[in-house]
Order: C-alpha cells, then sequence, then structure tokens
C-alpha cells in the first residue's frame, strides 16, 4: 500500500521484472541439466521391451505344446468323474423317493381340490402337508419351494374365495329386483288374506254408502267421473299365482360363496378383515340400490323397480343377518336402514312433486303402503313412511282439486241452464237417485214435467261424491283411526267447496256472456246444492262411521259456498239490469226546446219499459227463500226491480240536470212528464208481487219532485 501511496510505483515494476528474468534462467538451467538423463531412460526401456516380447513368444509356445499333450487325459477325467456323480445321485434319490413321494401325492391333491374349488378341503389339506408331511424332508430344494409357496397357496384360497364372494355380490346386486318383486308379492298375498278374513265379520257394512254411489249416470262415469270403477289396486296378485308358492331370497340366490368364504377367512385368522370387505361393499352397493333415476316419476314402474331393488337387498342382508353368526349385526343392519330411509324419503318427497296425475299418485300411495307392509315383515320400522304418506296425500288433494276443477268447468261450461224436462218415471227416478230432490207437489204433477234445477245441480252433487271416495281410496292402507279418516275427507272436500267449486261458480257468474236466464238458474240451483249439504254430511257419516255429534268433527262449509255464489249471482243481475237501463238511455234524445209534447212517451222508454217487464216474467221460478218457492215475490225479484227502478230515475234525473241543457221548454217538459208518468204506471202495475202499497213508486218520488 506504501508503494501505491507513494511515488515508487514505477522503480517497483522495475526491480519486479528483473526478479521474474531471474527465476526464468534458473528454471531453464535446472531443466537442461535432468534431460540428459530421461532420454538415456528411453532408450534403455525400448531395449527391455524387446527381449519382453520374446519371452512372452516362448512362454506361448510352450503353453500350447503342453495343452495339446493333456487334452484327451482331461476328457477321460470329465467322463469318469460324470459317471460316479450320476451313480451316487441316483443312489441317494431311491433311498429319499420313498420319503418325498407322500409329500408329492399330498401336494398333487392339494392342487385337484384348488382345481375343483373345493377351498375348504384344500386348505385343511395344506394345513397336514405344512404340518404332518414336509417336517420330515424339509432339507430339500423343493420341500423348501413348497414351504415358500405355503402362504401364496394361502393367498390363492384367499383370492379365489374373495373372487367367489365379488361374483355373490355381483349376483345379488343383479336378482335384488326379483328378490324385491317376489317379498313384496308375498307380502301382497298375505294382506290380501288378512283382508279377506278381516272383512267377513263386516260383510254387509257400507252397503248404504256403495247404493249412493251406484246412482251416478252411466254416461258422468263414462265422460266426467276423473276416479272411474277402472282404478284398481296396481298391486293386486294375479288370480293364476295366488296358488302358487312365492320362492325366497334363498330360492332365488346362491349363498353358498359367501359361507365358504366366511367360513376360510375364519380358518385363516382373517374373518374381520372379510367382514369389513362385505360390509363397505354392500354400503356401496346400498348407496347405488337408494339413487332413484331420474325419470322415476314419470311411469309407475320406475317405483316399482326402485322399490324392488331396495326391497331385495334388505331381504337379503336379514337372511345374512339370520344364517351367519356375527358377518352382519343388528347394529350394522338398522344403520343402513336408517341411511335407506332418509335417502328413500327425500327421493319419494322430491319424484312425487312433479306427480300430477291423481291417479298415479294414489297407486304410488299403494306401492309406498306395499312396501313398507313388506319391509316391516321383516322387523324394520316404517314409521316415516307412513309419516310422509300424509305429505303425499296433501299434495293427492291438490291433484284431485286441479282435476275436479277441470271437472266443473265441463259440467258448467256444458249446462244450457234450464229446468231438466222429464218425459216418464223412469227418468224421474233416475234424477231423484242422483241427487237428493223432494217434492210432494211435483210429484203429483203429469208427466211431462220440469225440475226446478239445471242439469249441473245432480253432476255437481255426484262429483262431489266422486271426489269423497277418491280421497277415502287414498286413506286405505294408512292405519289412520276413522276419526283421522273422517277429519281427512271433511277437509279435503271443504276445500274442493270453498276453492275449487266456488272459484268455477263465481267464473261462471262474473263471464261476458252471461244472461239474465242463466244468473237466475244459477241462483235457483245454488239454492238446491245448499240444501243438499246434509246428505253429504250424512254421506261422509256413512263410509267413515263417524257421527257428526263427535268431538272436534270438521263441519262441511258448502252451505257457505253455495250462499256466497248465489249473493254473487243476484250482484250480478242488479249489475245486469242497470248496465240494460244505460244502454237503453243512451239511445234518449230530448228536444228540450219542443214546442208541442207528443201524445205518448218516449220510443225508447217504452222499449225499457218492456224489457224490464219481460225480465222480471223470468223471476218467476225464482225462489223467495231456501224452502219455499214463491211466484215472483222473491227477495231477489224485488230487490232487482227495486234496484232497477232507483237507478232508471237517477238517470232520468241525471239526463234532466246535465250541465248541457242551459233551457228548455214547456213542451220538453211535458213529454218529459210523460215518460215519467209511464215509468210510475210500471211501478203502479207491480212487475214483481210482494211490495206494500206504494213502496216501488217511491222510488221516482225525487223526479217527480223536480
Amino acid at each position: 500500500r506504501s508503494v501505491y501511496d507513494g511515488e515508487e510505483h514505477g522503480r517497483f515494476m522495475e526491480k519486479l521484472e528483473a526478479r521474474i528474468r531471474n527465476h526464468d534462467r534458473e528454471i531453464e538451467k535446472m531443466c537442461n541439466f535432468h534431460y540428459q538423463g530421461f532420454v538415456d531412460s528411453i532408450t534403455e526401456l525400448l531395449k527391455v521391451r524387446g527381449e519382453a516380447q520374446k519371452l512372452k513368444n516362448q512362454v506361448t509356445d510352450t503353453n500350447r505344446k503342453l495343452q495339446n499333450e493333456g487334452k484327451e487325459l482331461i476328457i477321460a477325467m470329465e467322463e469318469l468323474k460324470q459317471c460316479r456323480l450320476q451313480q451316487r445321485n441316483i443312489s441317494a434319490t431311491v433311498d429319499k423317493l420313498t420319503l418325498c413321494l407322500p409329500v408329492l401325492e399330498m401336494y398333487s391333491k392339494l392342487r385337484e381340490q384348488m382345481k375343483s374349488k373345493r377351498h375348504y378341503p384344500a386348505l385343511k389339506t395344506l394345513e397336514h402337508l405344512e404340518h404332518t408331511y414336509l417336517p420330515q424332508v424339509s432339507h430339500y430344494r423343493f420341500c423348501k419351494i413348497m414351504v415358500d409357496n405355503i402362504p401364496k397357496l394361502r393367498e390363492e384360497i384367499k383370492e379365489v374365495s374373495m373372487s367367489d364372494l365379488k361374483d355373490f355380490l355381483e349376483s345379488i346386486r343383479k336378482h335384488s329386483d326379483k328378490i324385491g318383486e317376489t317379498a313384496m308379492k308375498q307380502a301382497q298375498q298375505q294382506r290380501n288374506l288378512d283382508n279377506i278374513v278381516s272383512q267377513q265379520p263386516r260383510i254387509s257394512g257400507g252397503k248404504k254408502a256403495k247404493r249412493e254411489g251406484c246412482a251416478i249416470s252411466e254416461l258422468e262415469v263414462k265422460t266426467t267421473s276423473p276416479m272411474s270403477e277402472q282404478d284398481s289396486g296396481i298391486l293386486d296378485v294375479e288370480d293364476e299365482d295366488e296358488d302358487e308358492e312365492v320362492p325366497g331370497a334363498q330360492d332365488l340366490v346362491d349363498f353358498s360363496p359367501v359361507y365358504r368364504c366366511l367360513h376360510i377367512y375364519s380358518v385363516l385368522g382373517a374373518r374381520e378383515t372379510f367382514e369389513n370387505y362385505y360390509r363397505k361393499q354392500r354400503r356401496k352397493q346400498a348407496r347405488l340400490v337408494l339413487q332413484p333415476p331420474s325419470n322415476m316419476h314419470e311411469t309407475l314402474d320406475g317405483y316399482r323397480k326402485y322399490f324392488n331393488q331396495i326391497v331385495g337387498f334388505f331381504v337379503v342382508e336379514d337372511h345374512i343377518l339370520h344364517t351367519t353368526q356375527g358377518l352382519v349385526n343388528r347394529a350394522y343392519i338398522d344403520e343402513l336402514w336408517e341411511m335407506a330411509l332418509s335417502k328413500t324419503i327425500a327421493a319419494l318427497r322430491t319424484h312425487s312433486s312433479y306427480c300430477s296425475d291423481p291417479s298415479l299418485v294414489l297407486d304410488l300411495k299403494n306401492l309406498i303402503v306395499l312396501f313398507a307392509d313388506t319391509l316391516q315383515g321383516y322387523g324394520f320400522p316404517v314409521n316415516q313412511l307412513f309419516d310422509m304418506l300424509l305429505e303425499i296425500q296433501d299434495q293427492y288433494s291438490e291433484t284431485l282439486l286441479k282435476k275436479w276443477s277441470g271437472v266443473f268447468r265441463n259440467i258448467l261450461d256444458s249446462d244450457n241452464y234450464s229446468p231438466i224436462p222429464v218425459m216418464n218415471e223412469d227418468v224421474y227416478k233416475k234424477i231423484v237417485g242422483q241427487f237428493p230432490f223432494q217434492d210432494a207437489d211435483l210429484e203429483k204433477q203429469p208427466f211431462p214435467k220440469k225440475f226446478p234445477f239445471s242439469e249441473f245441480v245432480p253432476k255437481v252433487y255426484n262429483q262431489i261424491k266422486e271426489f269423497i271416495y277418491a280421497c277415502l281410496k287414498f286413506s286405505e292402507d294408512l292405519h289412520l283411526s276413522s276419526t283421522e279418516v273422517d277429519d281427512m275427507i271433511r277437509k279435503s272436500t271443504n276445500l274442493l267447496l270453498t276453492r275449487t267449486l266456488s272459484n268455477c261458480l263465481q267464473n261462471v257468474i262474473k263471464r261476458k256472456n252471461v244472461g239474465l236466464t242463466e244468473l237466475v238458474q244459477i241462483i235457483i240451483n245454488t239454492t238446491h246444492l245448499e240444501k243438499s249439504c246434509k246428505f253429504l254430511e250424512e254421506f261422509i257419516t256413512n263410509i267413515t262411521n263417524v257421527l257428526p255429534e263427535t268431538v272436534h268433527t270438521t263441519k262441511l262449509y258448502g252451505t257457505t259456498t253455495f250462499k256466497d255464489a248465489r249473493h254473487a249471482a243476484e250482484e250480478e243481475i242488479y249489475t245486469n239490469l242497470n248496465q240494460k237501463i244505460d244502454q237503453f238511455l243512451q239511445l234518449a234524445d230530448y228536444d228540450w226546446m219542443a214546442m208541442e209534447p207528443s201524445s205518448k212517451a218516449s220510443d225508447y222508454l217504452v222499449d225499457l219499459i218492456g224489457f224490464l217487464r219481460s225480465t222480471f216474467a223470468v223471476f218467476t221460478h225464482l225462489p223467495g227463500d231456501v224452502d219455499v218457492h214463491s211466484t215472483m215475490s222473491g227477495k231477489v225479484a224485488q230487490t232487482a226491480c227495486m234496484s232497477a227502478c232507483k237507478h232508471l230515475s237517477t238517470s232520468l234525473m241525471q239526463l234532466l240536470l246535465e250541465a248541457e241543457v242551459r233551457q228548455l221548454t214547456l213542451g220538453a217538459l211535458q213529454q218529459f212528464n210523460l215518460d215519467v208518468e209511464e215509468c210510475e204506471q210500471f211501478a203502479r202495475s207491480g212487475p214483481v208481487p210482494g211490495f206494500q202499497g206504494d213502496t216501488l213508486q217511491l222510488a221516482f218520488i225525487d223526479l217527480r219532485q223536480v
């Protein structure tokens, strides 16, 4: 650093160069001194190489001569050695073969047993070979090979038996559908026998309800009834199969592979491994079985196949539980059943929600009941399935309501809203048989005669009964008490009356093209349907055997439904009359500046009065109250007449006082007075009987004063 810090850098570099030159000269001297010795050594080495080559050639020649001379001797010695070795081996083989033959025979027997798939005897032979025969000849190589192969043979037996088990598992997976089908068929046969036994003591029960149902007309059964007599149970066993013995699970599936495999694994000390494998595989199969097809809801066969597979699975497991000692236990079965129950209920809730056909829902209910009864027969708890059926019952009621809504619409749309004509006694009895109607005066009248109601009354009444029958069908085999069945039917019927039928009636009443004649007939029809509600109460009581006086019995709300419909029809009559009056008043063309009046009332008013007279004549058959038919004294007719007169008076008042009429002549007032007198004359004539004194004329009092 001092060199770099000072000014002696150049001097330092000169001395360094001089020092390097000195070292180079010393190195050169040293190399020159040793070079001559190196050259001499190379020269000596070349001379030695030549001598070594000569010596090598001489040794090679000598060795070749020696080999040629001793070749024959070596061949003879080798032949002698081989002969003596073979002689000694043959002697030893003869001496020991008697010891080895039993071992070989036993091993051959083992192989033969394994080839014929007699695995358990093969396992016993293997044990005997290992502990009795092989120790006597254990020093031989083939015995050591056998000893080494014994674990492999055991594994082979395990693998072969496991292969048989896998085939068995595959077999029961394929046969689960058939096993479940036969099990459910057995349950169906048993249930049919139980029903026959239970129905014999009460063979005459329910005849009254059946007689009422038989009164439904043949035409209605064919055209309007959504639940006809052809709704037979989809699970009925065929006649030719009733006398045949239905095979059980053991007759459809060979369980011997699982028994052999269990025994082999038990002998080999691997029973726990086998149990775990079997249960694991069956759990996997259970999950596959419980996975419903995506289109299961489309047909009943989809549900049936799904249930058959589940029943088949658990029938097999129940058989395994009772025929093996501990391969499966009750806790394992209960765990699988809990999983299956939850998944099955979830799948049914999902897929049944897509069903819009009440017949399919009813068939599904019957199938679920049979499914539950079948598994209950094997000891599985099924209360949750019946609870779920109560949920499906609500959906069934909704599908019924939708279907009957269409039925009611068809009936109401096809009705002519005219009293039913009766030409002879047979037709009269037929209609009386369909609808509970009694009228002594009508019975005394000669033929032809007419019922006061139109055709939709007996049709609607019978469809309500059909609905009740449809609800009753769903409650069968649900293990419900009579009170619960009665309550379910009454609640569903109330929904039918207050929602479905009420909406249909309201829609008919509110239609634009409905006439006053139709509205009057609707009032008459709803009056008779209201009176029939007590007979519907009796009908439900007869089929459920629950008296209406029973505590918590639900009452039918049909009376309210028909009253509301009647009131709506009355309001529609009032509205229609007022609209007709407005239409006539639009034709009014008063000349408020006329000098002389005409000799009669205005033409539009004469036409209006004529219309009102003919309209109120239609009310001839309108009932005065629920029980008595009065010719023209009905409250509805009186109210309609009073409403029409008041509306006419008010409208004429508005014509006289409207802003456009700024002045008028005496002749115009006299003409208007003629029109008012025409109105008063109409009121005095009593178009609707029942008004006291001049009550109807009071509607025009304000107009007269003006």
